[in-house]
Parts: C-alpha cells; structure tokens; sequence
C-alpha cells in the first residue's frame, strides 16, 4: 500500500499529536486529527486576560534543533512559521535571605555570576557539574530519547562502553544526593534539584542522570512572540498546509477494534470514522483504564499501577506587579526544600512553596506594558495520592500571594478563580490523566524503561505524548509524534489494511463536520 492511500486518525492535538500529524501529511498521508477541545496544543493552552491570552502551560521553547527537524522535514522552516526570541538570561533566582541569581546562556557568564553568589569554589563545583550534565546528556540523546524503542540491554551495553558515563550518571543516586556531593552549597543544591520538577519529580527520588537537564537548559532558550500556544497553531497550520484535516470539539468515545487490530474510532455523537491507523496523542492511562472502549484495555497495563507525576496549581492573570524586577523566567525559592516535597508526597501543601513566575512581557525586544501577563505555578500532588485535598482558592490566593509579599512583590489586581486551574481542573480537561501533568512519575532507576513507547500491541494503534517515551516536556513529546510517525510509515504491511472509506451507519473521514460532546478522550 503507498503512503498516500493511508488514512491515519490522531487523537488529540496535543504537541507530541500535531508532531505526528505533520510529518504523515507531509509523508501523503491521509490525516485527520480529532480534538475534543476548541484550539489545538493540548497543555500548550492559554486563557484570556485584559491584557490578552496568558500561557497556562509549557513557557518557552528549548532544544531548539527538534522543532527545526519537525518543520525541515515538512519542507519549510520553522522561523518562518513563528517568531523566536533567543533568551541571554535564562532565569533569576531568588531567595529568602535577599540573595539573587541570574543563570545565563553563556557558560563563562554563568560561572562568572555563580562565583558572586557563592565564591570561587563553588564556580569550580559549578563548572564541573555542568560539564558532567553536558556529557550525560550527549551520552544518552541517541540511545535513549531519539532511540524509538530503548531496552536496558542496549542502553547497559552503551554505558558499558563508555566507562566515564557510567560514573557520571550515578546510576545508584538521587539527584539530590549527586547535586550535595557536587555542592557545598545548599542554594545551589536547591537550584538544580528544582529541575526535577521539569519532568514532575522529586529530587529526592528522581535518578541522578536528570542533571542532564540542566544542559537542555542552557543550550539555549527562546521565547515564542505571542505565547507558546502561538507554537502548536503553527505546527497545525503546518500539518493542514499539507491536506491534514482538523476537526474541534470532536469527542471520541471507543477506538473500534477487529480482530485484535484498530478498525476505527466513534464520537460521542455516534459518528463512525473508519481508519488505518490511530495515534493516540492522550495519557496512555485513558486506555489503560478503559476510557476508549475495552479493545485498548490491554495497552499500556503498567500506567494502571505505576504512581504519577506531579500536577500543579496555576494562576495565569493580567497586573501591574510591584516589587524586584523580573526576567520572563523567575524562581522564588522557600527556605529549605525538602519540607514542600515531603508535603506533596502526601497530597498536603506548605504555607510558603517555591514558586515559578513566568512574566511574559519580559525578555522581549520592547519595554513591557504597563499592564503585564503572568503564570505562576506551585507544585501540587495528583489526584492519586491518598489523603489528598483540595485547596479553596481563597487560601489558594493568600497562600501564593503572601509568600511572594516576603519577597516584596505584589500584583494588582490580584487574579480571581477563572484564573487558577488546580489538579482537579487538569483531570476535567483531560481526562484519566488523575491531574498529573507529565504522565508516569520519574522516580526510580528504571523509569524511563517503564513508560510506553510509540508502537502496541494492538495493530494499527500508536502512542504519542509526554506519558510515552520519551517522557515529558514539549520537546520529548514532539519526539514521541515522531517516532509515532516513523513507526506508522515503517509498518506497512502488518498494521495498515485496507478498508472501506465508510462505516455502516457513520460518516468518511472526508467529511469537516464538527460533532461536540461529552467525552473521556484526552486531547492532551
């Protein structure tokens, strides 16, 4: 069968979806892509304010060269589809006791700023560590997040070879037990044990090799003029450029099984779509837990038992702020760290968390408004941990707000609840997801070889999205609809079968009409 008589379904139009979508439309493939929201992106999502649309989301772009594949391989550039402004301060870093420190995309400016802050021992610490990140993360880009399928055989054999690997990633260690045999000192220790969190972890339980992404960080930031969703409506306009079909508020109910293989989906308006295939751009746990339909029950088994991720609380807001001046990226750190995590791992929070305050009008070439967009996240624990309760908004509200006041900031107007989106308002937007926001929980030394990868074992049904391998973040999920993609167009006999254009009862792939409803797809 050649490519273009190929009819491929992508459920959801998360980032690692609208990856997917692309490169089989620009491969001929027949592509529609069904969304049960109004806009495409998935958690790349923003809300309105007075001084216009306010990511809620991801917040900047990194690893740049993934993004500049997906658009190559769609026969286009990506700077000609959005604007990318390159960041020279990555974030300021601020502390209870009124220290400050600003990480840059300069490795000397960095270690420069770190020998203000902590002296000329920790510079050296400094330099090192990101030496031994820089190393892990070459080391295990190609057998582990651009490797489609990655065993422990292979990966051990990899490490094997290369016996100063295997000392650097500490296979036996935490993140926080390398970063204090790394650092003396303890802000720093905090600093990139945050980055844990990157991915929905704990440094206390996190492996040691997440150190690596401190290297995504630092090889570079670019803020998306507009916002990140400017982002995904690109990589949509990408995909429907080359014949790929969207449809919104179209909520699937069942992927249709045969005979052990994908035979088509159904909406929750009854609507029949017949298919050779599905990428399904959702928390593979929707399926484990028989959201669509029984025939996908067995896919992805582990995600039933396995814990989860982090979730959040986030507020996403128009204001004047007052106070220390702020960079688009902002971390207010609490004293010591290891009291919120403890917290979260019972499903409580602590009066005073860290903070990430993305300021959206900053680190752009103009001087920001005076009425200025911002998202501020706190760590949450999913909805799965025991014990855990829900937090009113206003104690929600005075809980942020006063411990930003600590550091002599403040905001006015202060947001109102159609500002705040909690862990149960993630679960609400996709659903089975329990409110996590990266899919399976990182901790553990086999983690990564826990999550699902692209291909199942129910023919013509892929995986796409920050629950599968890769793992989380805007740039390992749009390698997984890569590897989604490349999957599909590599099996060409046994999962894509012929198959009439149209069900009894149901309606063609070609048709644009839109069908809202209720559902519990995910379109994350």
């Amino acid at each position: 069968m050649s490519p273009v008589q190929r009819r491929i379904t992508v459920v959801g139009s998360g980032i690692a979806g609208l990856a997917a979508a692309a490169r089989l439309a620009a491969a001929g493939c027949s592509v529609i892509v069904l969304e049960r929201h109004d806009t495409p992106g998935g958690k790349i999502r923003c809300l309105p304010s007075d001084a216009g649309p306010v990511d809620t989301g991801p917040t900047v772009l990194t690893m740049r060269q993934v993004f500049d594949d997906l658009f190559q391989a769609a026969g286009t550039r990506l700077e000609d589809h959005v604007a990318l402004l390159p960041q020279a301060l990555l974030a300021r870093h601020f502390w209870p006791d009124g220290s400050k420190l600003d990480l840059y995309g300069d490795p000397a400016r960095n270690a420069e700023a770190i020998g203000v802050f902590a002296g000329s021992k920790a510079r050296r610490q400094f330099e090192a560590f990101s030496k031994r990140a820089k190393s892990l993360f070459d080391g295990f880009d190609a057998p582990m997040m651009q490797a489609p399928e990655p065993t422990l055989s292979e990966v051990t054999r990899h490490v094997a070879m290369r016996p100063a690997l295997a000392r650097q990633m500490a296979p036996l260690s935490t993140l926080d037990a390398l970063l204090r045999r790394s650092f003396d000192d303890a802000r720093l220790v905090q600093l990139f044990g945050r980055y844990a969190t990157y991915v929905g972890g704990s440094p206390y339980q996190s492996p040691a090799i997440l150190a690596l992404i401190w290297q995504a960080e630092s090889a570079g930031v670019w803020v998306v003029r507009g916002g990140m969703h400017k982002l995904a409506e690109a990589i949509a306009d990408l995909a429907a450029s080359h014949g790929a079909t969207f449809r919104y508020g179209a909520h699937v109910d069942e992927i249709i099984t045969e005979d052990g293989a994908v035979a088509g989906v159904r909406l929750a308006d009854g609507t029949m779509l017949d298919t050779d295939a599905v990428v399904f751009n959702g928390d593979p746990r929707a399926l484990a837990m028989g959201a669509l339909g029984s025939g996908c029950a067995a896919v992805a088994p582990q995600t039933r038992s396995t814990p989860r991720s982090l979730s959040a609380t986030v507020l996403a807001f128009a204001a004047a702020p007052h106070g220390p001046d702020l960079a688009h990226h902002n971390v207010f750190f609490r004293h010591e760290p290891k009291p919120e995590f403890d917290a979260l791992e019972k499903g409580r929070s602590v009066p005073d968390p860290t903070l990430y305050i993305c300021a959206m009008d900053r680190g752009l070439p103009e001087p920001p408004p005076a009425l200025e967009r911002f998202e501020v996240i706190a760590n949450a624990a999913p909805l799965t941990v025991s014990g855990r309760e829900e937090e009113e908004f206003s104690a929600c509200q005075t809980r942020i707000f006063q411990t930003l006041s600590r550091f002599g900031l403040s905001f006015d107007p202060l947001p109102g609840p159609e500002a705040r989106t909690t862990a149960q308002g993630f679960e609400d937007l996709f659903p089975m997801t329990a409110g996590s926001l990266y899919g399976q929980s990182p901790h553990g030394a086999m983690a990564a070889f826990q999550r699902p990868t692209a291909r199942t074992a129910l023919k013509g049904l892929y995986l796409a999205g920050g629950g599968v391998h890769p793992g989380a973040g805007v740039p390992m999920a749009t390698l997984s609809g890569k590897h989604a993609a490349e999957a599909i167009l590599s099996d060409r006999t046994s999962t894509l079968m012929s198959r009439p254009t149209a069900m009894p009862g149901g309606m063609s792939t070609g048709s644009a009409t839109t069908a809202p409803a209720q559902s519990a797809s995910s379109g994350s």
